[in-house]
């Protein structure tokens, strides 16, 4: 065969094939340009007759429209419903244009539905605010729960599910059995037979309302206690007695269980300051054990420690999440070396002699007190916490444990540990149990005890400082702390 002629044949692709091709990317095109940004915002999507809808003078008119938006199923919905329920939300008269305003001030500050950087500031008056009345604001409320209840995020919906418990009607008893129909998340279809469960109550047949208070006795949420104690209330003779004598024993059980749960509050709150004194208690049993010194200033090093936090974050207030890291060192070293200075300047020359010792230390505090109004002002002072030290753990409807409270206890037990372990494991722990336990003999076997007793003071007031870094996520910082 001639080689010449050896020439590469071409794919033939079916027509068929390439009009597929052709109508998949048709349909994909307007994803790819919203993901790339040629698509300015979500909003755009809405249809334009809805919004054109909302500027109409007549309410009934602009019942629809929010209707229409609570049916898009779109959440830029929400930001439009939200700035009419709020009164931001007007009309340009130049254009008969609808924007938002961040606040309802003169001049405005207004911004387009479809884009996302604010307009020049203008006066009130080139705007018409677009009015509601109580009617519709019960409707939007409504529809910013049915868009809830459609929200990806399934805290969302669980925050959807519990608004509607405060409006059981047949609308909405009807838009949560549909969603209850769909959902699959074990904690919003819990939420959902509980807001189902309370609309139930206001049912005329008693059957259905005693399946109902069978349902609610297992929840803690305090509107479902709330609906129980009035169903259940002795005078309410409008309810079947059957009714009322159910209500009021889930009442009463529902007040049992929330109890407990108060009480398991209690606790944890008690245990973290518990934690606190702990540590402060650590340090001060450092100094009284080794050198049998009681520091009435062991509380104004606490005090130091709390200072040192919040003058850190005057240093760095753009890296607040950052903060602690340099805080906690920063505190320890800051409080250990004024009482190394307490220490070497004073307390030193009054070894044995107790009393004397105590109205030492308690001079150095009120100085330290003084020294704090100085620099400082009488006035309190705040100490912010991180955000991921913000925030709280909900374990359930009747019990939350703030976060920085759980930091506390972790951050009071890891500095208990290592002092555990510096004092068993390391020279300077040796050596501070040996001047502890017999002075003499420590000095005799080459144990330079005016060395171990200042480093020893150092520690249990760098100890005192950490406590104070602890303590200023609790309470204000004060000269008086």
């Amino acid at each position: 065969m001639n080689p010449r002629r050896r020439h590469p044949q071409l794919i033939q692709i079916p027509h068929s094939l390439m009009q597929a091709f052709f109508a998949h990317l048709t349909r994909l095109l307007p994803l790819l340009l919203s993901l790339i940004g040629v698509v300015p915002n979500a909003i755009a999507a809405l249809n334009p007759a809805t919004l054109a809808k909302l500027a109409d003078p007549s309410f009934t008119v602009k019942a629809e429209a929010i209707g229409e938006l609570a049916n898009s199923g779109d959440p830029a919905a929400s930001a439009i419903l939200n700035a009419l329920l709020e009164g931001l939300l007007f009309v340009r008269k130049e254009d008969q244009q609808l924007v938002t305003a961040a606040a309802a001030a003169d001049p405005l500050i207004t911004r387009e539905l479809s884009a996302s950087a604010p307009l020049p500031a203008r006066p009130k008056s080139d705007f018409k605010k677009i009015s509601i009345n109580n009617t519709l604001r019960g409707a939007i409320r409504l529809a910013l729960a049915r868009l809830g209840l459609a929200s990806a995020d399934a805290a969302q919906r669980i925050r959807a599910a519990t608004a509607l418990t405060e409006n059981p009607d047949e609308a909405t008893q009807s838009l949560l059995k549909s969603a209850l129909a769909r959902e699959t998340d074990a904690g919003v279809r819990e939420r959902l037979n509980t807001a189902l469960a309370l609309g139930e109550l206001s049912a005329p047949s008693p059957d259905t309302q005693l399946a109902a208070i069978a349902g609610l006795r297992n929840s803690l949420l305090g509107e479902v206690r709330n609906r129980l104690g009035q169903l259940g209330a002795e005078d309410n003779t409008v309810v079947d007695p059957r009714v009322r004598r159910a209500a009021a024993d889930a009442a009463r059980e529902i007040d049992r269980k929330r109890a407990t749960y108060q009480k398991l509050e209690t606790v944890f709150f008690g245990l973290s300051l518990g934690f606190v004194l702990v540590l402060a208690a650590a340090g001060l049993a450092i100094t009284f054990g080794v050198m049998g010194v009681i520091n009435m200033a062991h509380g104004e090093l606490m005090m130091v420690g709390a200072y040192t936090t919040y003058v850190v974050q005057l240093l760095m207030p753009a890296q607040l999440e950052y903060s602690m890291a340099v805080a906690i060192p920063a505190a320890f070293v800051v409080a250990a070396l004024i009482g190394i200075a307490i220490e070497r300047g004073v307390v030193r020359f009054l070894y044995g002699r107790p009393l004397e010792t105590l109205l030492a230390t308690f001079g150095i505090s009120l100085l330290l007190q003084q020294l704090a109004r100085s620099l400082f002002s009488p006035l309190n002072r705040n100490v912010q916490s991180p955000l991921w030290m913000s925030g709280q753990w909900v374990v359930n409807d009747a019990l939350s444990l703030t976060i920085n409270r759980v930091y506390i206890i972790a951050f009071s037990l890891c500095v208990f540990i290592g002092l555990q372990a510096l004092l068993r494991y390391t020279a300077l722990g040796l050596q501070i149990r040996a001047v502890a336990q017999n002075r003499a003999m420590a000095r005799a076997l080459g144990v330079r005890s005016g060395l171990v007793d200042a480093l020893t003071f150092g520690l249990g007031s760098g100890v005192a400082g950490l406590a104070g870094v602890a303590l200023s996520q609790l309470t204000n910082v004060g000269p008086n702390l």
